[in-house]
């Protein structure tokens, strides 16, 4: 690859371009130092270390988020291509700094308002403060004289992807920027009809060197040509979970170096039932204008499927040869099944130019790439079915839609940390039924969904009730499964007042098929119980006892099924056969109030095992609101405390799973480390219950290098004022 220019000149760009500073081979198109006031910008400071390119990517999707959120008029012209040619330039021009520089790195983002001479536009400058280094685009000196260059493949992807670009110097300080237009500008198109595959390609297209040869040698595949190629195929291929990308990045580890041209048909995954069609995956030709002539004869006639014992590559006829052909004139083609398992996943198609035979050291290579080629695929249809059925079972586990309550605003966030597995953490918000007025206290046992009389209307049986509007309610631990209990204190929040919303966040332990059970008894379990009318500690209580005895009853199955089988003799239940089903939830109730009481709602909860709740007062005070208690499922002598208090117009509660507390930084930290989430709660004072939200997903997020690796999941409730 030879040198390129080091920038685009196709617009003319507006005065307030500063060009004093750059040589003459610089001086075309500068960005403003200071963005004119109606632009969107922003900036952000970078260490000089290779975690810079992905921190950058990050932020520039945060940013085109935030812009997109804020409904500004240039961002509605802001597509995924768009967003995908951002970040991908800004990653390229990271990397170039960091790697030629090693400074820190400054990196602006603005958003550009279209005026009468511009259209709308993104623009990217990345600067470092080592400017005498200056930006490479070429080595030096190639070894052999004529093989590619191997530096300044990121300036190429920038200048294939921008509108324009360049290079400013200043006193201690140079900045690479470039322009992305949101008017439709159209960079690098590929072929075809596979819009998500074109995007994942580009790069790899726009950056892919020429082949070293132009002149393709056979013999090179003989010996240890063919070992190295395949080793290199299958570790590109290994980990790939869509199959068309499969298909894709397959055609071009082939063409040029094997074949001229080459075409994947991949068939259906029908399971047992009948096999569809197979359709034309993907299609690959050297010579790109030639793509969709080949396509066209290719779907027009497609070759015969190869009987899957043959056992390699057979001769097929050169599409169209029998009329209006290919433009290449003709050559050799070969089709090749590609089976797993002695089941038929599609067939690969291949074709050479002006050869009357294929040597038999490139057709055995065609057959054990094909086999390579069709374990990924299989691999990758495991992890889709895998992908499914989660997705599938997680909306089974999660509510549809959260209920709306009177005069308070609800928000949710969920990240499940793994696309292919259900998620072990759960949040649901219903309505639930008013309980009978009038009911006489009573007794209960701790085990069962009976229901549990409320307190007299009017009256405030609420123990431990103080002036400050917290209460406790203390209560004796639960009678074991058959014995009788003693007296309950009944404490409701609405008392007999219809009415009561119940909100819940729980996390079960683990993740996968073992937490889907347990959140699947876990969630029904609690709509059950608060439905009949129990007080929000008597339903952990109960929830408690439901875990174990489940637990128990599964493992002592479990054990006769060894027994029965031969095996060893069962050990007890809580040490042997089954994971334990334990959990913590946080667990509450809202009563809305008139606005002669104050507005707002009463709100009682409880806290087990879980990140303590978190109030936010208009004044930016922040205080937990619950006191730490006892995973469910672990033990059941305890009795589960709940607690009561106003939650006032203006007031914001938010709920955490330790997705969000225990996220860590590169050094090891964890968020809530030092009471870190209160402090960016307390930042959000002002925000609504979605922007309280928003803001501390992002915090999140940021926190960390990676990705998160637990599920993540928060609620917010805020009160609003209520009409009269």
């Amino acid at each position: 690859m030879g040198s390129f220019p080091t920038q685009r000149a196709e617009r003319p760009q507006p005065a307030p371009y500063d060009i004093t500073e750059l040589p003459p081979a610089h001086r075309h198109h500068l960005p403003p130092q200071q963005p004119p006031p109606n632009h969107s910008v922003a900036r952000t400071s970078l260490p000089g270390n290779p975690l810079a390119p992905a921190a950058a990517r990050r932020f520039v999707r945060a940013a085109l988020a935030d812009w997109t959120g804020l409904a500004l008029p240039a961002a509605a012209a802001i597509t995924e291509r768009v967003a995908d040619d951002a970040v991908l330039v800004v990653a390229e021009l990271v990397t170039n700094a960091v790697v030629h520089a090693g400074t820190t790195v400054e990196l602006l983002f603005r958003l550009e308002e279209p005026d009468a001479d511009q259209p709308a536009a993104l623009v990217l400058e990345v600067s470092d403060h080592h400017p005498t280094r200056t930006v490479r685009s070429e080595h030096p000196a190639a070894d052999d004289g004529g093989g590619p260059e191997e530096y300044g493949r990121g300036l190429q992807l920038v200048a294939a992807l921008a509108e324009c670009w360049g290079i400013t110097y200043r006193p201690g300080l140079k900045t690479v920027w470039a322009r992305l237009p949101l008017d439709g500008w159209d960079t690098c198109p590929v072929p075809g009809t596979e819009p998500a595959i074109q995007r994942g390609l580009r790069a790899a297209e726009i950056l892919a060197p020429a082949p070293r040869r132009p002149v393709r040698d056979d013999q090179e595949w003989a010996g240890s040509g063919a070992l190295t190629f395949l080793a290199e195929a299958s570790d590109f291929l290994a980990g790939q979970l869509d199959e068309d990308l499969v298909a894709a990045l397959a055609g071009q580890l082939l063409v040029p170096r094997l074949a001229d041209w080459c075409a994947f048909w991949l068939e259906g995954d029908g399971g047992e039932g009948p096999v569809a069609a197979p359709r034309l995956a993907r299609v690959w030709h050297a010579d790109e204008s030639a793509i969709e002539p080949l396509r066209a004869a290719l779907h027009k006639e497609p070759p015969p499927a190869p009987d899957a014992g043959h056992g390699g590559p057979v001769p097929v006829r050169w599409p169209g040869s029998d009329g209006d052909g290919d433009a290449d004139g003709g050559g050799t083609a070969l089709a090749c099944r590609l089976v797993v398992g002695g089941r038929g996943l599609g067939t690969l198609m291949l074709g050479r130019r002006g050869t009357e035979r294929v040597p038999d050291a490139v057709t055995a290579l065609v057959e054990d790439f094909a086999r390579r080629v069709a374990l990924a695929i299989g691999a990758a249809r495991r992890y889709t079915r895998q992908a499914t059925i989660s997705r599938v079972l997680q909306r089974g586990l999660l509510p549809s839609q959260m209920a709306q309550i009177p005069g308070v605003a609800s928000c949710v966030v969920y990240e499940p940390s793994d696309d292919g597995l259900a998620g072990g953490d759960f949040y649901d918000v219903f309505q639930a039924a008013a309980p009978a007025a009038g009911t006489d206290f009573g007794t209960g046992t701790g085990v069962g969904l009976g229901a549990l009389p409320d307190p007299r209307p009017g009256t405030d049986a609420r123990p431990g009730a103080t002036d400050s509007g917290l209460h406790t309610d203390v209560r004796p631990a639960p009678a074991t499964a058959g014995s009788a209990a003693g007296p309950v204190t009944a404490v409701q929040g609405g008392g007999g007042r219809p009415g009561r919303w119940c909100f819940m966040l729980g996390d079960v332990q683990g993740s996968g098929p073992e937490a889907a059970v347990v959140t699947g008894l876990a969630r029904p379990w609690l709509r059950l119980l608060a439905r009949e009318g129990h007080r929000v500690g008597e339903v952990l209580d109960r929830l408690n006892r439901l875990l174990l005895d489940d637990a128990t009853e599964a493992a002592e199955a479990a054990a006769l099924v060894v027994a029965a089988a031969g095996g060893p003799d069962p050990q007890p239940p809580s040490t042997h056969l089954t994971q334990p089903r334990f959990l913590s939830l946080l667990y509450g109730e809202l009563t809305p109030l008139p606005p002669e009481e104050g507005g707002g709602a009463r709100c009682t909860l409880a806290c087990a095992g879980h990140p303590l709740p978190l109030l936010l007062r208009p004044d930016g005070s922040v205080t937990p609101v619950a006191v730490p208690q006892v995973l469910l499922g672990v033990v059941d002598d305890v009795a589960y405390e709940s607690h009561t208090f106003h939650l006032a117009p203006g007031d914001t509660l938010l709920c955490v799973t330790d997705g969000v507390t225990e996220r860590r930084s590169r050094a090891g930290r964890m968020f809530d480390d030092e009471d870190g989430l209160a402090q960016v709660l307390a930042g959000c004072t002002g925000l609504t219950a979605q922007g309280v939200a928003d803001r501390i997903r992002q915090a999140v997020h940021a926190f960390g290098e990676g990705p998160v690796a637990d599920d993540l999941a928060l609620l917010v409730l805020q009160a609003r004022e209520r009409p009269a």
